[in-house]
């Protein structure tokens, strides 16, 4: 038998059904490289090991039991984006502000993922607060990219994406508000998905901007994000948001049929900004597509420019909302520099947030001012309508859109930070689909010439997830999974992302 950390999360819950491989063994196989490499990549922040081989007990017994008959990723390890809730586990947001953050309860997302019988095995490092597109803004540490560990792995889920593609986990969650799913799949060469917003629930999920969060799953291929998909989505009444739907069978649609299937390629995502080889990738993916039989056409469609500036009015002027509640008061980090309560707050999270986070709270904070709330944020919201209505009439005559996850590959470290502005860019062609509330699946089409995976995106209609699903399982059989080159077998001599933080457990 190959090795355990190389299968995909479905050959592995079947190897478990099958009693080929015990759950404790492949919780040993997936801390030994958890071990092994992770003070090269450090995609963790939490590492909950013994939490892991008591979890593998229990579901062992399930399974011997006949409880999880019908669970195709029991007793498979994975890891959880560590801004999702886990009860009795630090959960972050790498930032400083809630270093020492003990929920008391689980995500909903979680509690699904417990009761289908999934081996959670730690919490990922990410951009802090999900702010940012590289995963170098954590207080903890940046992740690096399994593929070259001199360039980053995308965000704000770099390292749910990383540890897929290192191997570290068999799939992760992440959460997407512009992209966090997709583009990290997309530099990492690995697959993401984000679903319709309000398909999975919100409830658990620390907020950056509600009204464009949405928990999504990272796989190897599409068929394990496709499985892991159908275990956290349903209707949850703890979440407002939260959208009642009859089907959720996406495996339906792991079929490799994309005959007359009609996709559009917006000629403003192949235009000025998308590297030559990574447009190449994406035009090599369309004519896949041809030859399998599919009706591929380029199209205009209006509103693409406006979508970066109006998504970050609108999330900025959230995230100054949402993220108030951390005061240095009621839990997280305080600042031991004070006289009064104002001093509290003030200190607190001045020493607490890192400059994106308070960048983006001022400029929300600003656009949402008195004088400039019809000037900045009353016109975001409009230029959203405009894009949503831009998607709809794009899907009155397609079933998908087709186009690439970010405009280049994965950038080097530290490049993004020194300009703002270019890390922001780099989610042109994501962004749109959170102010849209679309589903969208992000997989690898191919690699540059320095050897980085080139992103290519699949966006639907809403509720749409089956199509592109369907497409991307066809793509994929075309375009098999490639493991990244880099992978090592030696262990660094590299502190992992810090000490105290790596016990799981609450102090």
């Amino acid at each position: 038998m190959k090795d355990i950390t190389t299968m995909t999360a479905l050959d592995l819950g079947r190897a478990i059904k099958q009693k080929e491989i015990s759950v404790a063994e492949a919780v040993k196989a997936q801390f030994d490289i958890m071990k092994l490499r992770d003070p090269s990549y450090q995609c963790y922040i939490t590492m909950m090991e013994e939490e892991a081989y008591t979890q593998a007990e229990e579901i062992q017994r399930r399974i011997d039991a006949g409880e999880l008959f019908n669970s195709t990723l029991a007793g498979v390890p994975m890891a959880v984006k560590d801004n999702i809730c886990t009860r009795g586990i630090k959960t972050t947001c790498a930032s400083k502000i809630l270093y020492n953050f003990v929920p008391t309860y689980d995500a909903t997302v979680i509690e699904k993922l417990k009761q289908a019988g999934a081996i959670i095995i730690g919490k990922t490092n990410m951009d802090e607060f999900a702010m940012g597109s590289t995963t170098e803004t954590s207080f903890l540490g940046a992740t690096k990219n399994p593929w070259n560990t001199e360039c980053v792995p995308g965000g704000s889920s770099g390292g749910s994406a990383a540890a897929v593609a290192a191997e570290e986990a068999f799939y992760a969650l992440g959460s997407d508000t512009g992209g966090s799913i997709r583009q990290p799949a997309g530099y990492c060469g690995v697959t993401g998905i984000k679903p319709t917003y309000g398909t999975v629930s919100r409830y658990g999920l620390i907020a950056y901007a509600s009204s464009l969060d949405q928990i999504g799953t990272i796989g190897r291929n599409i068929s394990d994000c496709t499985a892991a998909l159908e275990v956290i989505s349903g209707h949850d009444l703890k979440d407002s948001t939260s959208v009642n739907q009859l089907n959720y069978s996406y495996r339906e649609a792991l079929v490799d049929d994309v005959k007359q299937l009609r996709i559009g390629i917006p000629t403003d995502y192949l235009g000025k900004g998308l590297d030559e080889e990574v447009r190449e990738g994406i035009l090599n993916a369309a004519q896949i597509f041809r030859n399998k039989g599919a009706i591929v056409e380029e199209f205009e469609m209006h509103g693409v420019d406006f979508a970066v500036p109006s998504y970050y009015v609108i999330a900025c002027a959230e995230a100054s909302s949402n993220l108030s509640r951390f005061d240095g008061v009621k839990y997280g980090y305080r600042t031991e520099n004070y006289e009064g309560l104002q001093d509290v707050y003030k200190n607190s999270r001045s020493e607490g947030f890192g400059n994106e986070v308070k960048r983006r709270m001022m400029i929300g904070a600003f656009v949402l001012s008195s004088g400039y709330y019809d000037a900045f944020y009353n016109k975001a919201l409009k230029v959203r309508a405009i894009i949503n209505e831009g998607f709809q009439r794009a899907f009155e005559k397609y079933d998908i859109i087709l186009g690439p996850t970010a405009p280049v590959t994965a950038p080097g470290l530290g490049e993004s930070l020194s300009d703002p502005l270019k890390m922001y860019l780099s989610d042109i062609y994501t962004v749109s689909v959170n102010l849209a509330g679309l589903p969208a699946v992000s997989l690898p089409c191919g690699r540059d010439k320095k050897g980085l995976p080139i992103g290519l995106q699949l966006i639907g209609k809403h509720f749409g997830e089956k199509d592109i699903i369907r497409a991307a399982y066809s793509f994929e059989q075309a375009v098999k999974y490639e493991r990244p080159i880099s992978l090592t077998e030696t262990n660094k001599e590299t502190k992992h992302i810090s000490s105290d933080i790596t016990k799981g457990k609450g102090e």
